[in-house]
């Protein structure tokens, strides 16, 4: 792992876009996006409008994180299945679909639209908002926002359940094999499945359990995040059903980014899931676990105190692939060969910067290589 107080990679240039595993930051936007059906302008076409916005996202990046190289700003964009063929000109990533529904006994996880995914992260809160500004304005009538939730860094990275929040994420070299799409999917490789969720909690009712109560439910310790044994039957704990261990015994891990939202004032208060995986199998088998329960029946008791009120699914393409899309006819460079069996390719290290006309004029962002950073600290 790179050292955390390097903030920005190698100290002069902004983190480069699509870096899933940047460091933790103090504040984040979960922007979600619809594209208009329609054209935005007499003769213009959206999809055109979007693609020549993503394919200059790097040099808005560094525009707005050159200003501050110590807040560690930076941007990853997902896009959704319905969009993805003609934003992109390129093949479907052979697992990216809509977000199914899942109907449980007592809870459901909706299915909500979403075209387009940034997740905007930064130590300073002004960062992420100037971004977003800058951004929302480039886009103009080609989109529609469907959610925008701000998040914020709570205590020593603890949801609004007061329980520490992220410990189990991959750490190391198993970080990119978790997280990166690799040979078995060559067209994709070097980008991620994203899953986005907005829980809402109800505290007073979850603040109404018992601190024993509450752990059973969490599988951990409040006080100190100890994990706690799992049962021998019937009702499992959160962190157990959210564990994914495939029928040849390998456990599966997936990179979360969750981040805690509220106001006191209005008496909302939640958490923003965020999850990027290698498979998206293995996220939509850890909500079937939660939702439907393992056995059937057995939800996660979690869900009663955890109403999920969105659920999109994005697939967060390399940033050579993202800067590509300005020239179609340009497809991105391919990716290096793997250096193992089952290692995840690289995302490249070569020049690019945003082309086509509508570009936001910003200049290209010099890719630089960055050490995968740890990032999130998950249940």
């Amino acid at each position: 792992m790179a050292d955390r107080g390097n903030r920005s990679g190698d100290g002069r240039v902004p983190i480069e876009p699509q870096t899933i595993d940047a460091p933790l930051t103090r504040h984040a936007v979960f922007l979600v996006l619809t594209v208009a059906p329609g054209a935005d302008a007499p003769g213009s076409d959206p999809l055109d409008a979007v693609r020549s916005v993503l394919s200059d996202v790097g040099g808005l990046v560094k525009t707005v994180g050159f200003r501050d190289l110590g807040a560690s700003f930076t941007c990853t964009v997902g896009i959704g299945a319905a969009i993805w063929p003609g934003l992109t000109g390129l093949p479907l990533p052979r697992e990216l679909h809509e977000f199914t529904t899942i109907t449980g006994a007592r809870h459901t996880a909706p299915s909500t639209p979403g075209d387009l995914l940034f997740h905007i992260r930064s130590d300073r809160q002004d960062l992420c908002y100037e971004f977003e500004r800058l951004l929302l304005e480039a886009l103009g009538d080609a989109v529609t926002v469907a959610d925008e939730t701000i998040g914020f860094r709570y205590l020593d990275t603890r949801d609004l359940l007061g329980f520490v929040d992220g410990t189990a994420n991959p750490v190391g070299d198993h970080l990119p094999e978790s997280t990166l799409v690799g040979e078995e999917d060559p067209a994709a490789a070097g980008g991620s499945y994203v899953v986005v969720q907005k829980y809402l909690h109800p505290l007073a009712s979850w603040h109404a359990l018992t601190t024993e109560q509450q752990e059973a439910i969490i599988g951990r310790r409040k006080a100190d995040n100890v994990e706690l044994d799992d049962a021998d039957s019937g009702q499992k704990a959160h962190k157990t059903l959210a564990t994914i261990v495939d029928d040849a015994g390998v456990e599966h891990d997936i990179l979360r980014d969750n981040m805690p939202f509220g106001s006191p004032g209005t008496a909302t208060f939640g958490t923003y899931f965020i999850g990027y995986s290698r498979e998206l199998w293995v996220v939509e088998r850890m909500l079937e676990r939660m939702f439907i329960g393992d056995p059937p029946g057995l939800h996660d008791r979690l869900l009663d105190f955890s109403e999920a009120v969105t659920g999109s699914v994005f697939f967060a393409p390399s940033a050579e692939a993202l800067a590509n899309l300005g020239s179609p006819s340009s497809p991105a460079p391919a990716p290096p060969a793997p250096s193992g069996p089952g290692t995840p390719a690289p995302a490249g290290e070569t020049d690019s910067a945003g082309a086509g006309t509508g570009s936001l004029g910003l200049g290209g962002l010099r890719r630089t290589s960055t050490t995968p950073q740890q990032s999130g600290d998950e249940r």
